[in-house]
C-alpha cells in the first residue's frame, strides 16, 4: 500500500488541539458550505445520503460542544427539504433508493427534540413517517433483503446497511415495533451470510442473488474486490444501530457477534506502519493501491465507539487510536487557516452506465476528492471517538441511577400513542428530560440506568450515582410515591458506603417538599419555602448564578443559569458550595461516611438548559453538568 502525495495544503502533524478536533473540522466544512449541502459537483442541493452523513457528524458535535450552531446547522439544512405537511422536496418514494433515508436520523432528532411549535415537530414526525413507509414496499431479494435501489434489481450493497438500518432501528425504537428490529437484524444476516468471504473474513462490495450481472460470480452472486468504504459503511451501521435495540432483544447478541468477527478482520489488514487501510482490501500491495480516507475514518469510528460500548475487546481501542493518528499524519491538512481533509475517493459502486464493473481497476479508476463529504463526515465522527476516549477513564465500571419512582410522571409518545414516563427521564430529549447530561454521564465512561422502584440496598448497591429529580406532587402524579423513612435510611446508610447522591428539588410551588427534606436533613440540609431567581421573560440575567466558589465541584464552568429555584438551609455535616451575594445558599454539598452528597433546589440540568439552544452563551450549563459529572464520579 502506498500513501499518494497531496498538493493541496501542508500536512498537520496530529497534536493537541484546543478546540478539539472535530470542531475544527466541522467549523471548516460549515464555512465552505454555509447555506446548504450541495454534493461533489453539484449546483443545487437536493435529499441526499451525504447530507444525513454530515446531519449526523454535526450532532455529535453538537451533543459533545452544547455549541448551538451544529444543531441550526442541521435545522437549517432539513428544513430546507421538509415542507409543512411533512413532504421532502426533491424525494421520490417511487425511486425506492435506500440512500435516501440515511437523512432520517436527523428528521428524528428534530421530531424528538422541543420546536417552537407542536405543528413543527408534527411536521418532522410525519417526514419520518413518509420515509419509513418507503421501506414497507421496497423491492426486496427473495430471501428478503431490501434491494439497494429500484434500479439495482435483486441486488444487495454493503452501503445500503448503513443507509437505511440505523434509521429503520430508530423508528422502530420509537414506535416500539419489535418486527422492525427483527427486519433489520433480517438484513445483517444476509449480508454475513452473502457477502463475507470465509478466507479473508472481508466482505464483498455487493451480491446479485439473480447472478445476472456482469460483475456478479455465477456461483456466489458477489462482486469481485473488498472496498474500503462498503466495508466502512457496513461497519459503521452495525455499531449505529445496536444504539437502538432493546437491551432485552436477541439480535443485540446477534449484531455484536458480527462486529467482532469483523475487528480482527479490519486489525490484520491495517497497515502496520501508517495505521490507514488500503482502497482495495486484500491487495494492499498491489501497483496503484492507495491509503483511502473515508473508509479508513470509519473503521476508526466503528473500532473506538464499540470498545467503549464494550462491544469489543478494549484492545481495539489502542487500534482505532493507531489508526487515527494515521489519519491525521496522512490526510488532514490546512488551508487558508482551516482543516481539509485528503485523500477520499469520491464514488464506488458495481453496474450503472457506464458499467461499473467491481474490477481492482475499476475501483482505481474514480477520483480523489478533497473534502469529500463521505470522508468528512466519518472524520468528525473518528475525532468525537477519539476525544471521548481521552477522558473517559473516570466512570469506567460505574453506574449512575436516576430514579422514576419518586418523580413518575407520564404522557402519551408522540410516536407510538402508547403511555410513556416523562420529564427528567433519561430517554426523554424535549426540553424537560435529561438526555444531553445523561450522554455526558456516558462519554465519561459510566453507564446511566433507571431506578423504577423504591431505593433499597440491593436496587442501590449496584450504583455508584443515585439521583432524585423533583418528587411528584399530587398535581403531577394522583397516585405519588413520598420518600418514606425506609427509603431515607436505604439511602443514607448507602451514601455512608461510599455512594454519591444528588438531590435536586424545584421551587417549592412545584415540588414534594416535606418528605424530601425528611431525607435531606439527614445530610444538614433542608429546601426551605423560599424562591429566588424569578426570571421574568428572557431576562436571563434574573438567572444568573456564580460558580466561582464551588471550585471543587465546578473547575472549568464559572456562571451558570438557574431560575426558580428553592434556597437552601444547613446544618452540619452540609456546607455551602455556591451562595449568592446575599449569602443565600443555592447549592451545597456534605459528605457523610465514605459518601458524598450534592443538593440544588432545582432540577437545572434538564435539555431546555443544557443544550445551548435557548440560553446565551455565556451560562455554562453544559460545561457545569460536565464538570458534576466528573466531581460525582471520581473517588
Amino acid at each position: 500500500m502506498k500513501l499518494l502525495p497531496f498538493l493541496f495544503a501542508a500536512p498537520l502533524l496530529a497534536q493537541a488541539q484546543t478546540p478539539p478536533m472535530s470542531q475544527r473540522m466541522a467549523d471548516a466544512f460549515m464555512t465552505r458550505q454555509p447555506d446548504s449541502i450541495v454534493v461533489g459537483g453539484r449546483s443545487t442541493a437536493r435529499w441526499d445520503y451525504e447530507q444525513g452523513l454530515m446531519n449526523r457528524a454535526l450532532e455529535r458535535v453538537w451533543q459533545r460542544s452544547g455549541n448551538p450552531k451544529y444543531y441550526s446547522y442541521i435545522k437549517k439544512n432539513i428544513d430546507q427539504f421538509v415542507n409543512a405537511d411533512g413532504s421532502i422536496r426533491t424525494y421520490k418514494m417511487e425511486d425506492y433508493n435506500l440512500d435516501n433515508l440515511a437523512v432520517g436520523h436527523a428528521v428524528l432528532l428534530l421530531a424528538q427534540v422541543s420546536q417552537g411549535s407542536a405543528a413543527d415537530q408534527a411536521k418532522y414526525r410525519a417526514a419520518a413517517a413518509t420515509l419509513r413507509k418507503q421501506l414497507d414496499t421496497q423491492p426486496r431479494t427473495k430471501a428478503g433483503g431490501f434491494w439497494h435501489k429500484q434500479k439495482y434489481t435483486n441486488q444487495m450493497w454493503l452501503d445500503g446497511l448503513y443507509m437505511a438500518e440505523p434509521f429503520y432501528a430508530e423508528y422502530s425504537a420509537l414506535t416500539n415495533d419489535s418486527k422492525g428490529f427483527d427486519d433489520v437484524a433480517k438484513q445483517f444476516a444476509l449480508i454475513e451470510k452473502n457477502l463475507v468471504d470465509p478466507k479473508t473474513g472481508l466482505l464483498y462490495h455487493g451480491y446479485d442473488e439473480s447472478r445476472e450481472q456482469k460483475w456478479a460470480n455465477k456461483t456466489t452472486g458477489q462482486s469481485p474486490n473488498f472496498w474500503d468504504r462498503g466495508i466502512g459503511w457496513y461497519a459503521m451501521a452495525l455499531v449505529d444501530v445496536l444504539d437502538y435495540l432493546p437491551a432485552g432483544s436477541p439480535h443485540r447478541a446477534e449484531l455484536i457477534k458480527d462486529i467482532q468477527r469483523l475487528a480482527p478482520v479490519l486489525a490484520k489488514y491495517q497497515d502496520a506502519k501508517t495505521g490507514t487501510w488500503s482502497l482495495v482490501m486484500g491487495q494492499e500491495a498491489r501497483k496503484g493501491n492507495y491509503a483511502e480516507a473515508s473508509g479508513s475514518s470509519m473503521f476508526v469510528y466503528a473500532l473506538a465507539k464499540g470498545a467503549r460500548l464494550g462491544y469489543l475487546d478494549k484492545k481495539y481501542a489502542a487500534i482505532a487510536k493507531k489508526g487515527y493518528d494515521g489519519l491525521v499524519k496522512s490526510f488532514v491538512a490546512t488551508e487558508n487557516g482551516a482543516l481539509a481533509l485528503n485523500g477520499t475517493v469520491s464514488v464506488g459502486g458495481l453496474g450503472g452506465s457506464p458499467y461499473r464493473d467491481g474490477s481492482f481497476e475499476y475501483y482505481l479508476s474514480e477520483p480523489l476528492r478533497q473534502n469529500d463529504l463521505k470522508g468528512v463526515g466519518p472524520f468528525i465522527l473518528a475525532s468525537v471517538e477519539m476525544e471521548i476516549a481521552a477522558e473517559n477513564a473516570v466512570g469506567q465500571g460505574k453506574t449512575v441511577g436516576l430514579d422514576y419512582y419518586f418523580n413518575h410522571e407520564m404522557r402519551k409518545n408522540a410516536f407510538s400513542g402508547q403511555p410513556e414516563q416523562w420529564h427528567y427521564t433519561w430517554e426523554e430529549r424535549t426540553h424537560g428530560g435529561f438526555w444531553l447530561w445523561g450522554n455526558q454521564l456516558r462519554e465519561l465512561g459510566a453507564k446511566t440506568v433507571a431506578v423504577p422502584g423504591a431505593p433499597t440496598a440491593a436496587t442501590l448497591k449496584p450504583l455508584s450515582v443515585y439521583i432524585i429529580v423533583d418528587p411528584d406532587t399530587k398535581k403531577e402524579n394522583p397516585n405519588p410515591n413520598y420518600i418514606q423513612p425506609a427509603d431515607s435510611k436505604a439511602i443514607t446508610d448507602w451514601v455512608k458506603a461510599g455512594g454519591a447522591l444528588v438531590l435536586l428539588a424545584n421551587d417549592t410551588a412545584n415540588c414534594e417538599i416535606k418528605h424530601f427534606n425528611e431525607l435531606a436533613k439527614n445530610f444538614g440540609i433542608q429546601f426551605t419555602d423560599k424562591s429566588i431567581n424569578m426570571v421574568q421573560g428572557s431576562q436571563f440575567e434574573q438567572g444568573r448564578v456564580d460558580l466561582t466558589g464551588g471550585r471543587v465541584v465546578f473547575p472549568q464552568a464559572k456562571t451558570a443559569y438557574v431560575k426558580e429555584l428553592s434556597v437552601l438551609g444547613l446544618q452540619a455535616p452540609a456546607k455551602p458550595l455556591v451562595s449568592n451575594a446575599g449569602g443565600q445558599v443555592i447549592m451545597a454539598t456534605a459528605t457523610l461516611g465514605k459518601g458524598k452528597v450534592f443538593v440544588l433546589g432545582d432540577p437545572w440540568l434538564y435539555n431546555e438548559y443544557v443544550d445551548g439552544r435557548k440560553i446565551p452563551a455565556v451560562y455554562e450549563n453544559f460545561q457545569a453538568g460536565k464538570d458534576l459529572g466528573r466531581w460525582l464520579l471520581a473517588k
